[in-house]
């Protein structure tokens, strides 16, 4: 029997959905495709099915720029706790990349739009790059495309 996985999105918790929408849409150039505001009384599974205990009010928004589709999620209740990888070193999701035709113009765009850039990352390594982070430490790559 064959399986057939079809992409879909991925999940991204941020602190702040005005200001996400602002990196990701405004900075990066994607676009809200669909929102909800969804809590436990209409969805009484919801924060079994989020892993989150208790009473849950979460605002999803996805977002897409080509083939690429984010869902952020925005927590009321319960506040959302954590934080995202410290390095591209650490197990799990590490960052997020993109290719560009300007590597400065790119990154001060993104700085523009609430980004940070990390500090030594921005490199030649047979393509020029360098790592930012959003406003919540979720690490965004950016390359030039070869010329």
């Amino acid at each position: 029997m064959t399986i057939d996985y079809r992409p879909s999105h991925f999940g991204l918790c941020v602190s702040d959905i005005a200001a996400a929408r602002r990196f990701y849409c405004d900075g990066l150039g994607f676009e809200t495709v669909v929102g909800y505001d969804l809590d436990t009384d209409m969805l009484p599974g919801l924060g079994k099915s989020l892993e989150v205990d208790g009473a849950v009010k979460v605002r999803s928004e996805m977002i897409q720029r080509g083939g690429m589709v984010i869902e952020l999620l925005a927590y009321e209740t319960p506040v959302a706790t954590g934080s995202p990888s410290a390095s591209r070193g650490s197990l799990g999701l590490t960052h997020l990349s993109f290719y560009v035709d300007d590597l400065q113009a790119a990154t001060d765009r993104l700085v523009a739009h609430g980004g940070t850039v990390l500090p030594d990352t921005r490199q030649s390594l047979g393509i020029e790059l360098v790592f930012l982070v959003d406003l919540d430490g979720t690490r965004i790559e950016l390359m030039q495309n070869p010329t």
